[in-house]
């Protein structure tokens, strides 16, 4: 929860100490007795006082708890009772709106209920509807959307953004010696973006794109998509910007259809499906992701707490938990969200490692590479340990 980047002048030496603090402090939180809570339900317990105006800081937490995406917003739900129980955060005040019913009309009572910021949404067009109604109320909101368009005007997003990805793993392919690149992107708006960003990451890192493909994910449009590719001469390494699944169905694509050489590369979306590491085909592929070492210790924690595992994306709703936390040593409860705040450059550190907020409302992050092997993930390229200026 502390900064992460030194202040200007700092020593190599200096600089490794304080992330090595950061890490340990961040262990702490993890590893520290959980309250008693029940489990199940519609998200965290709020910590409720008899007097509404007693001090407490007034979160809203905006997450579809039911319906199709019930299951990720409850998980996410779950890992910030989690936190609150981890940082004894018995200052914050945190109710679950559930939005599966109406997004505009979760917003409307968590801004009538005086919540000061909301957490959430999960999806980027839903973050439009909450955003409408809580700049009405100068009411901040940290999502969990990674969706860029959204962002800006007091929005700000804790999801991970691809295009620091792409540009993270195209680079340490780039220095390992692989020249000339292709891509796959899926045919929905995520691959609309992945295509500029992929088309700037090639360029920034000095090599060669060759072409992008789109591909729907079934096997005939892999298909399609791997044999223009293989027309195309020589490939070094081929970005899939797609899920897991998808990239499944196109790496046999491609080697079936005359790429056997081109090294595979992916995205952060990989490390959202751990099956990915039991997938011989994937075995060798390389992605940019966030680190999983703290990530380990808290997923054995919500295991404990709630009987299951969480999904990946629920580590999103425990930094929230953590950022608010930290913002709240310097934040008078009942007056407005200390929005300059979360744009510190020297930013914040959680499950998910160091980030930071730009003035746009996008989240910086530090990123590591990721080699898929037999039944795991290795880091290959540890995540940087310190953010430029």
């Amino acid at each position: 929860m502390s900064a992460t980047n030194a202040a200007s002048g700092a020593t190599p030496q200096a600089l490794a100490g304080q992330i090595k603090k950061l890490l340990v402090l961040a262990s702490v939180i993890l590893l520290a007795a959980c309250a008693t809570a029940p489990r199940g339900g519609k998200g965290p317990t709020p910590v409720v006082s008899e007097d509404p105006l007693d001090g407490m800081h007034r979160v809203a937490l905006l997450l579809p708890v039911t319906g199709p995406d019930g299951d990720v917003g409850q998980s996410i739900a779950n890992a910030t009772a989690l936190a609150l129980a981890d940082t004894k955060a018995t200052n914050i005040r945190m109710i679950t709106y559930d939005t599966s019913t109406g997004v505009a009309a979760a917003a409307k009572r968590a801004v009538a209920d005086g919540n000061k910021v909301i957490l959430g949404p999960l999806r980027g067009d839903d973050v439009v509807e909450a955003a409408t109604v809580a700049r009405t109320a100068a009411v901040p909101i940290i999502s969990f959307s990674n969706d860029v368009g959204v962002a800006g005007q007091n929005v700000f997003l804790l999801g991970h953004l691809p295009n620091q990805s792409i540009d993270r793993v195209v680079r340490y392919a780039r220095s390992q010696g692989y020249n000339r690149f292709a891509g796959v992107v899926s045919t929905n708006v995520y691959g609309q973006r992945a295509q500029s960003n992929l088309t700037s990451a090639v360029r920034s890192a000095g090599g060669t794109l060759v072409a992008i493909e789109e591909s729907d994910g079934t096997t005939a449009s892999a298909d399609a998509a791997a044999r223009r590719l293989a027309q195309l001469g020589q490939i070094d390494a081929v970005l899939i910007a797609d899920s897991g699944r998808a990239g499944v169905t196109l790496v046999p694509a491609l080697r079936r259809n005359g790429m056997r050489n081109a090294k595979i590369l992916g995205t952060d979306l990989w490390n959202i499906d751990g099956s990915l590491a039991g997938n011989a085909a994937m075995y060798g592929g390389w992605f940019a992701s966030v680190s999983d070492t703290l990530y380990t210790q808290y997923a054995a924690k919500y295991r404990a707490r709630f009987g299951k595992a969480p999904l990946r994306l629920s580590s999103l709703g425990y930094d929230s938990v953590l950022l608010i936390a930290r913002v709240a040593r310097d934040w008078r409860p009942g007056t407005k969200f200390p929005v300059a705040q979360l744009t510190d450059p020297q930013g914040f550190i959680g499950v998910d490692g160091a980030f930071r907020f730009m003035p746009n409302g996008l989240t910086e992050r530090m990123l590591e590479v990721q080699e898929i092997q037999s039944g795991k993930f290795v880091t290959i390229s540890p995540a940087p340990t310190q953010f430029v200026k």
